[in-house]
């Protein structure tokens, strides 16, 4: 019977959290980068009680790496706005399926309040729908229909808040 061995992950193939200088997560990044950032001074080591270290060796230096980083400089937050409001966008925030009744077949955009009675075409007014569910609304308000809108819409959230929000619940069902 034969024993598999597992061939270890070559270390630049490993990601660091990216913290920013008030402890906000921002990004994953290679360890390149990381490697980039420590020796430039440009981020610190964070040490958490999970904190993993791996060695890099260059001819002149050892340095440890590890998986959480956090900024040093006083750079700004950058300016971030929200996507404008198209097909492609609206489906990814929906995730390509109908508000109304979860249908993944035929999508299209419709405008919650009717843009004939006023409604605009922004984040918070238009919905990814299907063609059944869209006809059937028509021009008319939600409250003239029996129909329900599964999510409220809204404007897509800045990646680095996204980002912050998936690492915390990662962090928290590891815990678990």
């Amino acid at each position: 019977m034969e024993t598999e061995q597992r061939q270890p992950i070559p270390v630049l193939q490993n990601q660091v959290v990216v913290f920013s200088k008030n402890y906000l997560p921002l990004a994953r990044i290679n360890i390149k980068r990381a490697i980039v950032l420590l020796v430039t001074g440009q981020a610190e080591t964070l040490a958490f009680s999970s904190t993993q270290h791996w060695e890099v060796r260059s001819p002149s230096i050892v340095l440890q790496v590890p998986d959480h980083i956090r900024l040093t400089g006083s750079n700004p937050e950058r300016h971030w706005k929200a996507p404008p409001v198209n097909r492609r966008e609206v489906f990814r925030r929906d995730r390509h399926s109908c508000q109304y009744c979860g249908s993944t077949k035929r999508l299209t955009l419709d405008h919650v309040i009717p843009r004939s009675k006023g409604g605009t075409h922004t984040w918070d007014n238009v919905v990814t729908a299907c063609e059944k569910c869209n006809s059937a609304k028509g021009d008319r308000l939600l409250h003239e229909t029996s129909m329900v809108l599964k999510t409220k819409p809204k404007s897509p959230m800045h990646p680095a808040i996204a980002f912050a929000e998936n690492f915390w619940q990662e962090q928290h069902r590891a815990e678990s």
